[in-house]
């Protein structure tokens, strides 16, 4: 995080319990204007006139698809076709934006950074350039992951919106909607139980490379392809599209505990025979006494399901829908 957006927000309140939380005091239930700090989240750039090549080759979204007026989810695979990591991508004048969380980024750097060879291309963190600010409002946007670009970037997501700057330009932001518009400081937390409850797959390094990108809904996302030519793992992807749809699925779960499961925790299905688990815990965040989970699950022919975590209490697992 730029330490000179980090002094700002300390001046504003914030606290930080660690690297990727900010916590905020005396929080007012009554007003539904927030603005978050994220710091769970960072931003990996791929300039140069060869960047768009290298893209289309390794993710599987259609990187010609992408403008300066509309971002796309994605993911990057393994060559089994499991996601290494999923993914924001965002168009800019000169360069692509990849916002995905801070402990895959250097692993999807890395991966990038393999097939450079002689290509004019330039991968760098951006962790420390960019800030990323969270806002909530009661304003649906019309289009899913609508992009705006100006002295800052704003993705639309549905009532939120994920807003890129600079720390200068941050600084200015968080000031205007904090003072002029009547947003409050919220926790960062807030955000990661937003995202959950929207159905947004942010993978982690313990469910890095166990899923295939319709597992997670990528497809319902608008973040597969399959008409854009190979890239790696698009074999898989491609057969488990035209073939039938994927043994497993993500849902939305809940349930009445007020310590988060950790990600690729065992769900366990008393409707179904293995031994294995129906499934794993993709992502969780616990508010109010009550956790919400996206969850990766065997899917039943019957589609009913009696989920329980496989913890101490065996805790009961109960499937949601997704907010719009």
């Amino acid at each position: 995080m730029n330490p000179n957006w980090k002094h700002f927000l300390t001046t504003e309140n914030a606290a930080f319990p660690s690297d990727t939380d900010i916590v905020f005091p005396s929080l007012s239930a009554e007003n539904d204007k927030r603005i978050y700090p994220i710091a769970h989240l960072a931003v990996l750039t791929v300039g140069g006139k060869d960047a768009a090549k290298l893209l289309q080759g390794q993710i599987t979204c259609n990187v010609n698809d992408i403008s300066e007026t509309k971002s796309s989810l994605g993911a990057m695979c393994n060559p089994k076709g499991r996601a290494i990591a999923t993914f924001l991508l965002i168009k800019t004048a000169d360069a692509f934006l990849l916002v995905l969380p801070v402990e895959l980024l250097e692993t999807v750097k890395k991966r990038l950074q393999m097939y450079i060879l002689r290509s004019d291309v330039q991968i760098t963190d951006s962790s420390d350039e960019l800030c990323l600010i969270g806002l909530s409002h009661q304003q649906a946007a019309e289009e899913l992951f609508a992009t705006s670009l100006g002295e800052t970037i704003a993705v639309s997501f549905s009532r939120r919106d994920l807003v890129i700057a600079k720390p200068e330009q941050a600084i200015a932001l968080w000031s205007d909607k904090v003072a002029n518009q009547g947003f409050q400081p919220d926790h960062s937390a807030q955000w990661r139980y937003l995202d959950i409850i929207s159905g947004i797959p942010w993978l982690t390094s313990p469910t890095s490379e166990q899923f295939i990108p319709q597992m997670l809904n990528l497809d319902k996302l608008g973040g597969i392809s399959f008409n854009k030519g190979c890239y790696t793992g698009q074999e898989i992807v491609a057969r488990t599209h035209y073939l039938g749809k994927a043994k497993r699925a993500m849902f939305l779960a809940e349930s009445a505990i007020d310590i988060a499961p950790a990600p690729d925790s065992i769900i366990l299905d008393d409707n179904a025979d293995s031994e294995q688990g129906a499934g794993r815990v993709l992502l969780a965040q616990a508010r109010q006494q009550h956790c919400k989970m996206l969850v990766v699950i065997q899917l039943s022919d019957t589609n009913t399901y009696n989920l329980r975590l496989n913890d101490q209490y065996q805790t009961p697992v109960n499937l949601l829908p997704f907010n719009s």
